[in-house]
């Protein structure tokens, strides 16, 4: 009895303790990061963070891509670097190019042609703000976050002495209106060469078609390099939250043939820089519930790279092989840019492997199904709080017959518990005799103290698995359930479903045997107080899901230990 309290006891803590190490090992930035100080334009409520407002680069310092965001250049048939020789850039032309469409608002800087500023009108910042789009790319003093592309190389416009080309476009505004497709075309001519950079969005997606079309006049042969990249400071994750302790994971990642997912966090690129040259493929840059990335030409073979800049900024990024345009030559250049929510069955269709950046951690080959399944009820009830409850109760259903086993070799501990401790009395402190009067009673009940434990151990990767599906997930974002739980991925306002857990929980404890030992019968006592302090602060999907597990839990132990104990009864002991 002793022993089976102890490895449970201790198989909790170890499984608690792992489950929060290998999280943060996993997601979190590091503690060399430095903080960021960050400004609000907020007074009345310090909870809804401030929107980015478009600054020129005159007034922030870092609204234009300096010569050193140009990356090297490609030579044909090979990945050799071409150093560039570029001097500083000018300021920003001062007015953004601004877009609108029914999913995302964006802001283009006719400096080089960069998005410098996208938020997502379909997932405002707080479910009670639908007026405020969430931010994803920011370029203010709060933050910067941009996507960089552009032609560098031999004649590559980016990479010239004045600095990036400056485009001109035929209006500061473009709306999607009724269209399904919204085209927006930046022009810049020099020597003969004009560029004409085009943005295409369209209804309903959040991929952006990216067209270099480059139409080359002049007398020479015209040679140069696409280029795209993310540049990011080290600020925090506007959209993950801290409350619970654990920091899903913001950095880098990127898709390679041997490695179809292999993240680079920002303590990586302080310390290594990447250059992997990697045919298809993308790059991307990762938070909580969103995710940025460029997607180049499938079947071209790219230079996949990271560094900093002078300011201290993460860039990475692409740089495609040489593109040579005869004279009198017209050519298009191409890439895609994806700036949006992490949904899976929208990111496989973009990439291969691009799905895999909502991370589930090390155990996501049983994640993904648990996802699957709860999409599929989902899709029937139409509410992820039931559909919750009902992915419990099929979890419950699998692990019926391992449940059953652990719950009838505690109700047969409790039912013995008179006879040991009538042991403990005869024996006294005579601790062998006593292991050994045990030993005797378990075999001669047909016991097996370590009943109870095992069947706990083996169904536990699948808690942990399903805490990280519903944690990763942006479907639980803003999805109420019912009543007051308006959000599940965020706290419950009132406590009530830690409370329920706790009391479910103390529950399920007074139908285990009592624990012999008294310290530990007093420490099993505060673990319904411990973990509803634990969960106090965890998203409402989670902590849902653990009231319906113990819930379910405390039916079937009380029907097993209520057949046991008549069992017993019927035979007189």
């Amino acid at each position: 009895m002793n022993m089976q309290r102890n490895i449970l006891i201790a198989a909790l803590l170890v499984i608690t303790y792992l489950m929060v190490l290998q999280w943060n090992a996993d997601y979190g930035q590091g503690d060399e990061l430095p903080p960021v100080a960050t400004e609000s334009s907020q007074s009345g409520n310090d909870e809804v963070p401030s929107l980015p407002e478009s600054q020129n680069a005159g007034e922030t310092g870092n609204s234009s891509a300096a010569t050193s965001d140009v990356p090297p250049a490609v030579e044909p048939g090979g990945d050799a670097e071409v150093p560039q020789t570029a001097a500083t850039p000018d300021d920003t032309s001062g007015n953004l190019i601004r877009i609108e469409t029914d999913t995302l608002r964006a802001e283009i800087d006719p400096r080089g042609g960069d998005l410098v500023t996208l938020s997502l009108p379909q997932y405002p910042v707080r479910k009670d703000r639908p007026d405020l789009p969430f931010p994803i790319l920011e370029n203010s003093n709060a933050m910067t976050y941009v996507a960089q592309s552009g032609l560098t190389g031999k004649n590559g416009p980016d990479a010239r002495s004045a600095g990036r080309p400056l485009y001109s476009a035929e209006s500061q505004s473009y709306s999607l209106g009724d269209d399904e497709q919204l085209v927006v075309d930046l022009r810049f001519e020099e020597n003969d060469v004009s560029y004409i950079k085009r943005f295409t969005f369209t209804r309903g997606e959040y991929l952006v078609d990216v067209d270099y079309i480059i139409d080359n006049q002049s007398g020479e042969t015209w040679t140069g390099n696409l280029f795209g990249q993310i540049k990011r400071d080290d600020s925090s994750d506007p959209s993950s939250s801290s409350a619970t302790g654990m920091a899903t994971y913001l950095g880098a990642a990127y898709w390679s043939a041997d490695e179809s997912y292999t993240k680079v966090s920002m303590s990586d690129m302080d310390k290594n820089r990447l250059k992997e040259t990697v045919g298809g493929g993308w790059v991307a840059w990762l938070q909580h519930y969103f995710v940025t990335a460029w997607i180049p030409a499938a079947d071209q073979q790219h230079v996949y790279q990271t560094r900093t800049d002078s300011a201290g900024n993460y860039i990475v990024g692409f740089t495609s092989p040489a593109s040579v345009i005869e004279p009198g030559q017209q050519a298009s250049i191409s890439a895609d840019f994806y700036a949006g929510p992490k949904i899976q069955d929208s990111l496989k269709e973009i990439s291969p492997g691009l799905e895999l950046t909502v991370d589930y951690g090390f155990l996501w080959w049983i994640a993904q199904p648990l996802f699957w399944v709860l999409s599929l009820i989902h899709s029937f009830v139409g509410n992820w709080g039931w559909s919750i409850i009902l992915l419990t109760v099929l979890i419950k259903l699998v692990f019926f017959p391992l449940s059953a086993t652990s719950y009838r070799s505690m109700a047969n501990m409790r039912r013995v518990a008179p006879k040991l401790q009538a042991l403990r009395e005869q024996h006294g402190d005579d601790r062998q005799k006593m292991s050994q009067g045990m030993m005797e009673l378990y075999k001669k009940e047909k016991i097996n103290p370590l009943g109870g434990c095992l069947p706990i151990l083996v169904q536990m990767p699948v808690f942990i698995a399903l805490y990280w599906t519903l944690m990763e997930s942006v479907e639980m974002r803003q999805a109420p359930w019912l009543g007051w739980i308006t959000d599940l991925s965020l706290k419950d306002p009132y406590f009530i479903l830690p409370i329920l857990m706790g009391a479910t929980m103390f529950i399920q404890q007074q139908l285990n045997p009592a624990p012999p030992d008294p310290m530990q019968a007093k420490v099993m006592k505060m673990l319904p107080i411990v973990f509803t302090f634990f969960f106090l602060w965890f998203p409402a999907g989670l902590v849902l899901y653990w009231v319906v597990n113990n819930m379910l839990s405390i039916a079937q132990q009380w029907y097993i230990t209520r057949q046991i104990e008549k069992g017993a009864a019927a035979k007189g002991e």
